[in-house]
């Protein structure tokens, strides 16, 4: 996972890095062991987490249907038959739960480079 490679520098700053996943418990293990992952991955089971911040979508029955010929089962990994997952999003939180930073964008293809996550913030530690 890109974020692991940035991830000294961004605790070197004072952060703390969490990723957030809808995915069940023991799935969200199997990731961190898979990708040797040194961060924890909570789960948002149900996306209540997600919909909170307005990110959840739901998969429409056509692309359910791919995703299902595919192998992919989002019932089986998230544990709900909702077949909704949350948008890409990164967020920089400080002490006293503000967000400082968010990057989102409904294309789960396009993310944040990790470096950018270090950029903004230094950015912000020194603003």
């Amino acid at each position: 996972m890109a974020l692991e490679k940035v991830r000294s520098e961004l605790e070197a700053s004072g952060a703390t890095l969490i990723a957030i996943s809808p995915q069940m418990a023991s799935h969200s293990r199997e990731t961190v062991e898979n990708w040797k992952l040194s961060f924890d991955v909570l789960s948002d089971q149900g996306n209540q987490v997600a919909r909170t911040f307005g990110l959840v979508y739901e998969f429409p029955s056509d692309l359910k249907r791919v995703y299902l010929k595919l192998g992919i089962d989002l019932e089986k990994f998230n544990g709900d038959d909702s077949w909704t997952l949350p948008m890409p999003a990164r967020y920089i939180i400080d002490q006293n739960s503000t967000i400082r930073a968010a990057d989102v964008n409904p294309d789960y293809t396009v993310r944040p480079e990790p470096e950018d996550t270090v950029r903004v913030l230094n950015a912000l530690k020194h603003s």
